[in-house]
């Protein structure tokens, strides 16, 4: 029998990309969370702010349903809110620099063969593989 991990991690998979299809199918737009989250703010009509908004808000709302039935979170974080704080602006500044987010580039542009996609895709793995052995092993 698979591990539990092994199966929430199948079906969280499946459920982001049936998330991704489903937006691209019915309302032509990509899934890349940091778009939705910057056009949630900045969008000039109503509709279009909406549907930003009500995502978010099932982001939100899937890890409080997962907290609800399993009364944990997936993860633990051991970091300061200063480290949390300087890591998600420099994510930020990254998702501006690369022109998309891991989910928009690594989930729906890889699935739309992006050349462009593919290339910051592998600069996020190489710079996240690369961040953790410095800050496991070195500092």
């Amino acid at each position: 029998m698979a591990e539990p991990n092994l199966v929430l991690g199948f079906l969280g998979g499946m459920l982001i990309g049936l998330a991704a299809v489903l937006l691209l199918a019915l309302n032509g737009r990509i899934a890349g969370v940091s778009g939705i989250l910057s056009g949630a703010v900045t969008a000039p009509d109503r509709f279009d702010r909406s549907w930003r908004l009500l995502f978010i808000l099932g982001l939100l709302a899937g890890a409080a349903l997962y907290r609800f039935f399993s009364g944990a979170l997936p993860v633990q974080i051991e970091t300061g809110m200063p480290t949390l704080v300087v890591a998600g602006l420099l994510v930020g500044f990254g998702t501006r620099l690369g022109s998309g987010c891991t989910s928009g580039h690594g989930v729906c542009g890889l699935a739309r063969l992006s050349p462009r996609s593919l290339a910051a895709t592998i600069t996020f793995m190489v710079f996240g593989m690369l961040t953790v052995y410095l800050t496991r092993h070195l500092f």
